[in-house]
């Protein structure tokens, strides 16, 4: 048996997340290696019987009730990407789009936006425009930064938008309400992405060549869409899944279930649902959940031991000496570690090891955690745009032409990465655009 106590809470701190580096840099999988690390100083610090306070902690996690949202809402994007409901969303609405300058950019905005308001995951929503916006887009000749850029920020916006996974897991980790974090995360939603339709507007406008407008004949040789066909399902799945929870008639769990069975039913309406298509969506959502669980897994496992060792109480305190105790520069601070962090590790496992110690502080301080979970939002936006492994960049690279490469992805987000920075100011110094609805 060996005595990891000796250390003091300070340098048992320092020595948690050397290890974990450490870990990370050989190839070791996060939820691994954070279990391992928990399992080291578990039983370093109080001996083998403290292991069953561990698993009854993991078990809490896993079986809350409101967690089979998660795989209802990935089944929902498995089946969208599956299916032809976007594709048919997309062609619809690039008749009205063509006419206008930065017009389609703009439709691939709006396409997103209803996107993200069906299922909520970032990287099916990214594959999903990069293969249906971004090649048209150059095709009509759109300046390729903003092609490339717009793309993969439309595709994040599923991190805000409900039924955002994220907000799920920081409803989960901050225990409060989803229902509450959908409402208020909504205005926030759609004031990022209506700057990201004025900047691309306002750019096609002081740069012309960015977006060029079609002949007459090229408009006439568009096929007329069939905008019932394109239009009906998709806000049908959205009035149901957000009107179930906005109204009150479902929870987030009982609404996940609904969306399901919309898209299920309007894939077999339009004749495209298939064994092999339900088959390709279980595994994918197995796949996804199995990461989100196991990552959940360890981290839950970590920071149960490190509240035991006290840890909580001492990030708590060094955070609040840095600041002197001032909410603004505690905010900040609290920001500028998930900005690193996130540039780092998956958005689970910042949620998952982050939230735990900073929701206390800032209940602590007199904030509202509904409203911080959207400000914890838009930093995980922020992120998964951000160099040197945003995640968005990478799913849009694994369906780009092979032309386009990750540096050049990189510089036309930036724009996007400051108009975020800006939304995250905002609703920082203003918490009313979270809390309207109280």
């Amino acid at each position: 048996m060996f005595d990891l106590t000796f250390l003091g809470i300070g340098y048992a701190s320092l020595a948690m997340l050397a290890a974990m580096i450490l870990l990370l840099l050989t190839g070791m999988q996060l939820a691994f290696s954070t279990c391992l690390v928990a399992m080291v100083f578990a039983i370093g610090w109080f001996g083998v019987d403290v292991l069953p306070l561990i698993t009854s902690r993991i078990y809490g996690f896993v079986g809350s009730y409101v967690f089979l949202a998660v795989p209802m809402f990935v089944l929902m994007a498995a089946l969208l990407d599956r299916s032809g409901i976007a594709k048919d969303l997309f062609d619809a609405m690039r008749v009205v789009g063509r006419k206008v300058r930065g017009g389609v950019a703009v439709q691939t905005l709006l396409v997103a936006v209803v996107l993200a308001s069906m299922s909520g995951v970032i990287g099916g929503e990214t594959v999903l425009l990069g293969i249906l916006a971004l090649p048209q887009m150059l095709r009509l000749g759109y300046n390729r930064k903003l092609a490339i850029g717009t793309t993969c920020a439309g595709g994040a916006l599923g991190t805000m938008l409900p039924p955002s996974i994220v907000l799920i897991i920081y409803g989960l980790t901050a225990s409060v309400s989803i229902g509450d974090l959908f409402k208020a995360s909504f205005v926030p939603a759609l004031l990022l992405a209506l700057l990201y339709m004025i900047y691309v507007l306002v750019l096609c406008r002081l740069n012309p060549s960015y977006a060029p407008l079609p002949t007459d004949e090229e408009l006439a040789m568009e096929e007329p869409p069939k905008f019932f066909k394109a239009l009906f399902f998709p806000l049908l799945s959205v009035l149901v899944v957000l009107g179930s929870i906005y109204s009150g008639i479902a929870s987030v769990t009982e609404a996940s279930a609904l969306g399901v069975v919309g898209i299920g039913i309007s894939a077999w309406i339009r004749g495209e649902l298939s064994a092999e298509m339900l088959k390709e969506s279980a595994i994918a959502t197995m796949r996804t959940c199995g990461m989100i669980i196991w990552i959940g897994i360890g981290a839950t496992a970590l920071v149960g031991v490190y509240n035991l060792m006290g840890g909580i109480d001492f990030v708590e305190q060094l955070i609040l000496s840095l600041s002197g105790g001032d909410v603004m520069t505690t905010i900040l601070i609290m920001m500028v570690i998930l900005l690193v962090l996130g540039m780092f590790l998956d958005w689970v496992g910042v949620a998952l090891l982050t939230m735990p110690i900073f929701v206390p502080i800032i209940t602590g301080l007199g904030l509202d955690p509904i409203w911080f979970g959207v400000v914890f939002c838009l930093n995980m936006q922020v992120s998964f745009l951000s160099p040197p492994f945003g995640p968005a960049a990478f799913y849009l690279k694994s369906v780009a032409p092979k032309d386009i490469s990750l540096g050049e992805i990189f510089s036309a987000l930036l724009p996007f990465i400051g108009l975020q920075i800006v939304v995250l100011t905002l609703v920082i110094l203003f918490p009313s655009l979270a809390l309207w609805w109280k």
